[in-house]
């Protein structure tokens, strides 16, 4: 890893990554702050709106690609580049498996009324879930700009342009990490509201 830290696009994303955590944190603890809050009460909140079993099925695709980035980059240092292209586009099909499983939680949600502007839980949920699902989009077209130039050009073959895959892997694995920070938080701690401090 410290070599990869010495060139300066791995660097400049590694720091990008640690700004963009700050964000998140900020977002994860509005979230906390109001999960439990009097304002809520007798209205939508996680644990009377959530679809956790559905949402750790995304979870585990989104965790997946992580894996499948990570074999389509060790193959494209090989210069293996049938095994680069196919893990590369399984990892484009993992994520957006997981951004459809969002977008069709945010319908559900949106279809019984529970939306940024109805109240605490629509504002704190929609904020933190929806700006991680935009991290989660832009890396989905990042990586299909990469598969169009290996596809399209010599430029990326025999492993060539690897400090590209290594900083781009640097954000894919930031934005799973960072959801499970958030998965846990918004939906696993929604199994037992009995057990929640309240804020």
């Amino acid at each position: 890893m410290a070599d990869k830290l010495s060139d300066k696009h791995v660097l400049g994303m590694v720091l990008f990554v640690t700004s963009e955590t700050v964000f998140f944190m900020l977002l994860i603890l509005a979230f906390v702050f109001y999960r439990a809050s009097p304002a809520n009460a007798g209205g939508p909140t996680a644990f009377n709106s959530l679809d956790v079993a559905t949402t750790a099925i995304y979870t585990a695709c989104l965790t997946g690609s992580s894996v499948t980035f990570w074999l389509a980059g060790r193959n494209h240092k090989r210069g293996h580049m049938g095994r680069w292209h196919a893990w590369l586009v399984l990892t484009m099909l993992l994520g957006g498996a997981f951004i459809y499983g969002e977008a069709r939680e945010f319908y559900d949600l949106s279809s019984r009324g529970i939306v940024p502007a109805s109240d605490l839980f629509g504002s704190t949920f929609y904020a933190l879930v929806g700006f991680h699902g935009f991290h989660v989009s832009v890396g989905l077209l990042i990586l299909s700009i990469i598969l169009t130039m290996s596809l399209g050009t010599p430029h990326f073959r025999g492993g060539r342009h690897a400090v590209a895959v290594d900083t781009v892997s640097v954000y894919w694995i930031f934005v799973d990490a960072m959801w499970w920070v958030i998965f846990p938080t918004v939906y696993l701690l929604s199994l037992a509201p009995h057990t929640l401090p309240h804020l």
